[in-house]
């Protein structure tokens, strides 16, 4: 970790709980189309997708598709962001990081990213963002994490990434970033923590 340059952050299951506002997009979008609330296994999937893939999961019908997409844009996500819940260890540890490294974002959210930021107060806390609109591949696919590495000119094992599932594990490894998995000791990675302030054990050396 002496190396260490950028810590970048992947949003839903880490620096939030997302799964009361996102049970609540997803289930407003089944209703509306007479369709059972959603299972814990169509959630699952949900949860690593980006928002046209878990809508195409939920829709398979392509007419059906084509109109849950576009009920969903026309809806937007501003009112679930209320019961989205900030890890309480967020604020403080991006505090931490500054100045001695770089703060980023990779994640498969796509248009609603910037809105959760500010309405969070963190507009201003991460030196790049990465959604699923920024690249062609979203995760599992490594170019969010690539385009890190590249935008902040760092070695991929400069850049240490926390995430929390399958999706967030295949990216790190492809990309050979350091990886740490919050919350899912089922995964495969160079660190596992509980909670988000144990990042500052993982790095050592300051605090």
């Amino acid at each position: 970790m002496a190396d260490l340059k950028v810590i970048a952050f992947d949003c839903d299951g880490v620096m939030f709980d997302t799964q009361t506002a996102n049970r609540a997009y997803y289930n407003d979008l089944l209703t509306h189309f007479g369709k059972p609330e959603i299972t814990d296994e169509q959630f699952s999937y949900c949860q690593m997708a980006t928002a046209d893939e878990a809508v195409a999961y939920l829709f398979p019908d392509r007419e059906e598709f084509e109109e849950a997409r576009a009920l969903r844009k026309k809806r937007g996500y501003e009112p679930y962001i209320k019961y989205m819940k900030m890890s309480p260890d967020l604020v403080d540890l991006l505090s931490w990081c500054r100045p001695d490294f770089k703060t980023a974002v990779a994640t498969n959210r796509s248009d609603t990213m910037n809105r959760v930021l500010e309405e969070h107060g963190l507009g201003n806390c991460f030196d790049l963002v990465v959604t699923s609109l920024d690249v062609e591949n979203p995760k599992p696919h490594p170019e969010q994490l690539n385009k890190i590495v590249d935008h902040f000119r760092v070695r991929p094992e400069e850049v240490l990434y926390i995430g929390d599932t399958e999706v967030d594990e295949k990216a790190a490894r492809a990309a050979g970033v350091i990886l740490a998995v919050c919350g899912n000791p089922s995964l495969a990675a160079d660190y596992h923590i509980s909670r988000l302030a144990e990042i500052k054990a993982v790095i050592g050396g300051r605090g």
